[in-house]
This record gives C-alpha cells, sequence and structure tokens, in this order.
C-alpha cells in the first residue's frame, strides 16, 4: 500500500501540473476547449490524490501529522473546495490559482521529506477521533481563508485599476467586483463555523489530557488570534457596515497570521503542536 501511496501521489503531481498549464492557456484566451481539459485532469488528479492519502493512511494505521502530510491534506481540501466553487457558485476562474497552489504544496512536502523533516511520529494526542475532526476541520477552514484571501487580493486589484482608469488581461478575465467580493464572504463565512468547531475541539481534548501549559502553545495563542480576526471580519461585514475593501485588507491579514501559525508549528520547539521539526 506504501508503493501504491507513492505512485498515485506522483500521478496526482503529474495530473496537477497539466492542468495547471492548461488553466494557464484557459485564462489568457478564454478557449473552452482548455477549460474543459483542465478541469478533468483536475478530476483525475483529485482522485489520485484521495487515492494516495487512503492507501498511506491504510499503510501507516492512521493518518501522520508530520509537516509533509499536513501540506499534502491542505492541497487536497483546497482541489475540493475548488470543485464545489465551480460547481456550485459557477466560478471557473480561481482553478487557474487553487491547482497551482495545490501543485506548489505537494511539491514543498516532497522537498520536507527529502529533508528529512516527513517522517515524525505523531504526537499520540492524535490518535483520539477528537483530535483527527480537530484537524479535519482546521484543514477545511484553512482553505476556506485561503480561498477568501485570493478573492480579497483579487478584489484589491481590480478596484485599484477601476479607481486608475486602467486595464489589463488580469482586468478583462477577472470577474465583476460584485462576484469577487462575495466569494471572499462566503468562503470566510463557510470556514470561520469549521474552525470554530476545530478550536473547541481541541480545547476539549486539551483539557482531557492537560499537558502542561497547553493554553500558551504558540499554536494555541495564534489560532484563537486567525478566530478573533475573521469574527471581526464577519462582524463587520454582516454588522458594521464596513466597506467591502476594509474587510478585504482584513481577510489578507488574517490570512497571514494562518501561514505565521503554520510555519511557527514546524520550526520553534515549543509547545504541543510540532508536526515538522
Amino acid at each position: 500500500m506504501e508503493q501504491f501511496s507513492v505512485v498515485a501521489f506522483w500521478f496526482a503531481t503529474v495530473l496537477y501540473a497539466a492542468a495547471t498549464v492548461l488553466y494557464g492557456y484557459w485564462f489568457l484566451s478564454k478557449r473552452r476547449t482548455f477549460s474543459w481539459y483542465a478541469t478533468f485532469l483536475t478530476g483525475a488528479g483529485f482522485l489520485c490524490h484521495t487515492l494516495s492519502v487512503y492507501s498511506r493512511s491504510v499503510a501507516t494505521e492512521g493518518t501522520l501529522l508530520d509537516g509533509s502530510n499536513t501540506l499534502i491534506l491542505l492541497a487536497w481540501a483546497l482541489v475540493l473546495i475548488y470543485f464545489a466553487m465551480e460547481h456550485l457558485i459557477k466560478i471557473k476562474v480561481y482553478g487557474t490559482v487553487l491547482v497551482p497552489v495545490s501543485l506548489v504544496l505537494m511539491t514543498i512536502s516532497q522537498l520536507l521529506q527529502a529533508a528529512g523533516q516527513g517522517g515524525v511520529t505523531a504526537s499520540p494526542l492524535v490518535e483520539n477521533w477528537k483530535v483527527g475532526i480537530h484537524v479535519a476541520l482546521i484543514t477545511f477552514a484553512n482553505a476556506g481563508y485561503f480561498i477568501g484571501a485570493v478573492a480579497s487580493l483579487a478584489y484589491l486589484l481590480q478596484e485599484r485599476q477601476l479607481k486608475g482608469h486602467k486595464t489589463s488581461v488580469l482586468f478583462r478575465r477577472l470577474p465583476p467586483l460584485g462576484s469577487i467580493d462575495a466569494l471572499a464572504r462566503r468562503a470566510i463565512a463557510f470556514a470561520f463555523p469549521a474552525y470554530s468547531a476545530g478550536l473547541l475541539l481541541g480545547v476539549v481534548r486539551a483539557v482531557e489530557t492537560d499537558p502542561p501549559g497547553w493554553w500558551a502553545d504558540p499554536r494555541v495563542v495564534l489560532a484563537g488570534l486567525v478566530w478573533l480576526v475573521f469574527g471581526v471580519y464577519l462582524f463587520l461585514r454582516y454588522r458594521g457596515g464596513a466597506t467591502a475593501r476594509t474587510t478585504a485588507l482584513i481577510a489578507l491579514g488574517g490570512s497571514a497570521i494562518v501561514l505565521v501559525l503554520a510555519v511557527i508549528a514546524r520550526s520553534v520547539p515549543a509547545g504541543f503542536h510540532i508536526f515538522g521539526v
């Protein structure tokens, strides 16, 4: 099963790479043929990706949460959410961003393994079902936050071009400002409850096991800050009457904290959320 996992992983990587090229051609030319083949290759890559994750979990009797595996799971969640967006919200252009990002995450995961950072034994806490659900919820929430950040960045770029009365290939290819803003809002509105539930399960498990100083763990502190930032985002969007530009900046700031949180969890030898050191 381990060998099958490796083969399926590289098939997924190659298919994502081919889809990335086709998405690029589609973005520049808007030819529907490129779009169809890009979606098909992404779907085939996602199937191989899923088989790789499943077979490796079977071979190791559970999914290890080392540095490389968390990136692989995040890439899987990004592609899954992209497909949901494409079929439910009918916005295809973000495949030109999300599929390449997933490809980069999978490549980095292999660099981590090559550097000897992929074979870390999972913490005993991971063996509990609550932690498994906690990790799944946080992974999907982070994918949603990232999509919200991408949409927010696209909004700011397009707004700047509109104010400057300028046009470019990027301007002509992006959806209208209203659609971009709606995507960011929906992605974050989806991610926030999942993140809240994930944090709650993590806290419950920490209280049960009571590791010393768990509340001062850098990842716990930053996770609380992420929750606060995106909570403010949603409050301002639905109750505070803030402008879309202001909330877009907040979304980018919150996503930056998510990235910092991921780096700290894998590089700072403190606390119990250390998967990549």
